[in-house]
């Protein structure tokens, strides 16, 4: 108890002091002189240069608590976008500007941000505390405002905390004014996995994990401390409910199912899930529920169409832990797109879907009920959805279509599209990017370092603007990683699909190769929400 309230009060105090360490970070010319800050003029420059069609769309965003409807009688107590979850989708065409008014309604001394998920936005603009932001203060607005220019299908989210396993996210779709696909009709089809207001909340639940697997064992009122600086929260971008940690109860009694003088048993830690797809360990946290389009599968979200009709399905995996594999039941799929961008057409029977990762594909649908079933890979749990265009019963809330079993597409068997094929030349820059740590004292990190929230332009990834940049994504732990970079897309080798999150297997390599023509900082780090919170983390920074 002593020990919780004593982290509340110097989070609260660093919190307060926000904007001014910001400030420093920004004006600090000694602690990294040669950096392109987030709103200089090369990053006005290549705002400019996106040119744009001139239209802006306008909209208020208002994040507070807000009591969920999960279906079938399941309530959840969380934080939402104007009080649903998935939030209200917001629409575009390419070339408009959006200017979204964030209004934080949080609990007290809650700060936030929003985060625009995959798109090559302006650098002060992408919602990153404290490296491109000041977090928002509880009571305080902040206005995104920047110009989208790739179509795409992408979603916004917190980037404070581990906000992201909330309530807090809402699809995001630019479209192209010249799309070239021919189809009916769209379904947005979001996935996630809850725990918030069910069996805890998101740091009840990063609290339990960063003890450990050999920290269970552990109590006292210290149990809960860290080594580092970037403990439960960020410097700026700290989460603070009523004095607590982003909603975290003040007694320890919340955040475990028991407690005895030999230890804490494990309420969040999730253990023996394993999968062949995602190289063994599939998770760290148990989840009560998986929720398809913010629906359980026993009230499940409906799709209504007719039989014959082409659809396109925008699917986002919005979750904090947990893969998906997706098949319509009595369907084939065809892949057009991955993180927004074409590739060449796949006809498949189900996708693997990575935290943080969004897949377009068209299907032609048939005649009667059918499951969209999104299985929670090796965890034995699923989520689902029903398409219906005709009479039928049905299906159970735990149907397996056998499509699930079929041919399995992932994005590493894509090719990208011709026409946004990355030239072949070679790199100017190589960076090892090497994913370290692991369960035991749950030490995620990059190249062995934890980002640093008191210094974020603390060793950088170095980039110069016009350069071609190689990044070989080495994973020496046991765990698979989603690994997203801010600001740009990259392509998986020489001819792999361009994407912006990309899953790197355990004790596997992944290169990937990007042009370096987005000036500012960006972050990149597993979209693991525990795993980055956690310290896997870096800052790819353009020299001035």
């Amino acid at each position: 108890m002593n020990s919780i309230n004593r982290r509340s009060v110097l989070l609260a105090g660093l919190g307060a002091a926000g904007t001014g360490v910001l400030a420093a970070c920004s004006s600090d010319s000694s602690s990294s002189p040669s950096l392109v800050s987030p709103s200089g003029s090369q990053v006005a420059r290549a705002e400019k240069q996106r040119g744009g069609t001139g239209k802006v769309h306008r909209l208020n965003l208002t994040a507070a608590s807000a009591m969920l409807d999960l279906g079938g009688g399941t309530m959840a107590k969380s934080w939402a976008f104007s009080g649903q979850a998935p939030g209200k989708e917001i629409r575009i065409s390419a070339g408009d500007t959006l200017a979204a008014e964030l209004s934080n309604q949080l609990p007290d001394r809650t700060t936030t941000s929003i985060h625009w998920h995959g798109l090559a936005l302006r650098s002060d603009m992408d919602g990153v505390p404290p490296a491109t932001q000041t977090a928002v203060r509880a009571g305080a607005n902040f206005t995104y405002r920047f110009i989208a220019d790739a179509p795409g299908t992408y979603f916004f989210h917190p980037h404070v905390g581990v906000q992201l396993d909330r309530g807090l996210y809402a699809p995001l779709i630019v479209e192209d004014p010249k799309e070239p696909l021919s189809y009916d009709d769209e379904w947005v089809i979001v996935l996630d996995d809850w725990l918030d207001g069910v069996t805890g909340t998101p740091n009840d639940a990063f609290a339990e994990l960063r003890q450990g697997m050999g920290g269970m064992d552990m109590g006292g009122e210290d149990s809960l401390s860290s080594s580092s600086g970037h403990d439960m929260g960020d410097m700026g971008g700290m989460d603070m409910s009523g004095g607590s940690m982003d909603g975290m109860s003040a007694s320890p009694s919340a955040s475990v199912s028991a407690s005895s003088g030999n230890g804490m048993s494990m309420k969040f830690m999730l253990m023996g899930a394993t999968s062949a797809l995602l190289g063994g360990d599939a998770g760290d946290v148990k989840y009560p529920y998986h929720l398809v389009n913010g629906r359980v599968p026993i009230d499940p979200a409906v799709y209504s169409g007719k039989p014959g009709r082409r659809i396109r399905m925008r699917i986002i995996n919005a979750g904090g832990d947990t893969a998906y594999r997706l098949a319509l039941g009595g369907h084939k799929l065809t892949i057009t797109h991955t993180d927004g961008f074409p590739v060449e057409h796949q006809q498949v029977d189900a996708l693997l879907i990575g935290m943080g990762e969004r897949y377009d594909v068209l299907v032609t649908l048939g005649d009667g009920v059918f499951p969209l079933v999104a299985l929670a890979e090796g965890k034995d749990a699923s989520g689902m959805a029903l398409v219906r265009t005709g009479s039928g019963s049905a299906p159970k809330p735990t149907v397996r279509p056998k499509e699930l079993d079929g041919m399995i597409m992932t994005a590493a068997q894509l090719r990208a599209a011709g026409d946004v094929r990355l030239d072949m030349k070679k790199a100017d820059r190589v960076h090892r990017i090497e994913l370290t740590g692991g369960m035991d004292t749950y030490n995620w990190a990059i190249n062995g370092k934890r980002y640093d929230m008191d210094d974020p332009t603390a060793n950088p990834l170095l980039v110069e603007e016009g350069q071609r940049i190689r990044l070989d994504f080495v994973n020496t732990t046991d765990m698979w990683h989603p690994m997203h970079l801010h600001g740009h897309t990259y392509q998986l080798g020489s001819t792999g699909p361009r994407k912006d999150t990309t899953i790197v297997l355990p004790k596997k390599t992944v290169s990937v190769v990007f042009d370096a023509d987005n000036p500012g900082q960006w972050m990149l780090h597993c979209h693991n929400a525990y795993h980055g919170e956690a310290g896997m983390m870096a800052l790819v920074a353009y020299q001035a």
